[in-house]
């Protein structure tokens, strides 16, 4: 009898001890990260392109016919080199009734000048008489034979009739300029008629640099103001990135850039403008966005970087704050709480609620201004089964 309730004791003892280890709360698996000290930066990033600093459009200084341009994108030129030919337009020179208005013109201008001349002479002898008469008007006003206002209007005439002379003359030299204008417009027409060469013009580069751009490649009629070709220096780049107008004003003057993934090891970089003016841009979601351009100097040795070239892809990275020893947390681990932060720390196996003050945010991580001390383990994630006191574990 006395063994049967010792088995029945011990029977009942296992169950019990079955259930006590059934329903006792075990341990969370957690991911856990510690927090630890080292620098920390803040970034902005976005994608931008290169561009050539000063990019020279060359256009045609007047209507005529071009050469063909025997220069290829890439290949370099020199300040005041010929960068192609224009000849003014043969086929108003050649023109019958054209060459006929010229004579015509001529021989007007001819008959102008001799009008001119003419009056000029009238002018002359109306300038003398008027000296003459002014002289005898004087001598009369002394005798007291004629009134002071008679001799003012003597001295009236003389000083209108200097001024007609003057504009006479002035006349003549006009209708001389016309003459000649006229008589090199036939004299121009008359050589081309004659098979003569014509008159070209040269097109120089204003720098030194490469050509980046043929607009226009093959010879024929251009206008005037019309584009044939752009230039500029490859070795003087910077790089445009446009940046979301609510990240833009974080952006210090003269901020640290770093350039990155654009197939070469990363560059540095120095903001050189922010401009005062955005514009809006509809992203590939279709969603407007108000952007801001900012202008980047590359700061990097010139070896680094040759391959680089204008129109190239790179992606900017704008450092807004940096520090070198930073006490800090992976960003996932922060929860709110109350009005502030907070992290489960690990402490003997136990998740302990710390609230945390923090400083600057970076991507992946936070800085901890006070709550926390280095070394200490910290939940990654925390989730809806943590809380304070519960049992956790690593997660393997």
């Amino acid at each position: 009898m006395t063994r049967a309730r010792i088995a029945l004791l011990l029977l009942v003892l296992a169950i019990a001890g079955g259930l006590v280890w059934g329903f006792m709360p075990r341990p969370v698996a957690v991911e856990m990260a510690t927090a630890t000290q080292g620098p920390l930066t803040v970034t902005v990033e976005e994608e931008g392109k290169t561009r050539v600093r000063d990019r020279y459009v060359i256009h045609a200084p007047m209507s005529g016919h071009a050469r063909r341009l025997a220069l290829k994108v890439g290949d370099p030129v020199r300040r005041g080199q010929v960068l192609t030919l224009l000849e003014p337009a043969r086929a108003d020179a050649l023109d019958p009734r054209t060459r006929s208005q010229a004579q015509a013109q001529a021989r007007a201008a001819e008959a102008a000048l001799a009008a001119a001349r003419e009056e000029a002479r009238a002018a002359e002898a109306e300038a003398v008489l008027a000296r003459q008469e002014l002289a005898r008007a004087e001598a009369l006003g002394q005798a007291e034979f004629l009134s002071r206002a008679a001799v003012d209007q003597a001295r009236t005439r003389v000083n209108r009739s200097d001024a007609a002379r003057e504009a006479a003359r002035h006349a003549v030299d006009v209708a001389r300029h016309r003459l000649e204008t006229a008589r090199a417009v036939l004299a121009r027409a008359a050589a081309l008629q004659a098979g003569g060469p014509t008159e070209l013009l040269a097109v120089r580069a204003p720098v030194d640099g490469r050509v980046l751009k043929l607009v226009r490649e093959s010879e024929g009629a251009v206008a005037a103001g019309q584009p044939l070709l752009e230039i500029g220096n490859p070795e003087a780049l910077e790089v445009e990135v446009e940046v979301l107008s609510t990240q833009a004003v974080r952006i210090p003057p003269d901020a640290r850039v770093l350039l990155e993934r654009w197939g070469g090891p990363p560059l540095e970089g120095r903001v050189r403008v922010v401009e005062p003016a955005g514009f809006t841009r509809v992203s590939a979601l279709g969603v407007e966005e108000q952007r801001v351009r900012v202008i980047v100097d590359i700061t990097s040795a010139r070896s680094a970087w040759q391959t680089l070239g204008d129109g190239f892809r790179v992606d900017a990275r704008f450092v807004l704050w940096e520090a070198a020893d930073v006490l800090q947390v992976p960003t996932s681990s922060l929860f709110r709480h109350n009005d502030g932060w907070a992290v489960f720390v690990v402490e003997a196996e136990r998740a302990r609620l710390r609230a945390v003050e923090l400083g600057q945010r970076a991507g992946l991580a936070a800085q901890v201004l006070s709550g926390l001390k280095t070394g200490e383990r910290v939940i990654a994630h925390p989730d809806d089964r943590i809380h304070d006191g519960v049992r956790v574990r690593p997660r393997p």
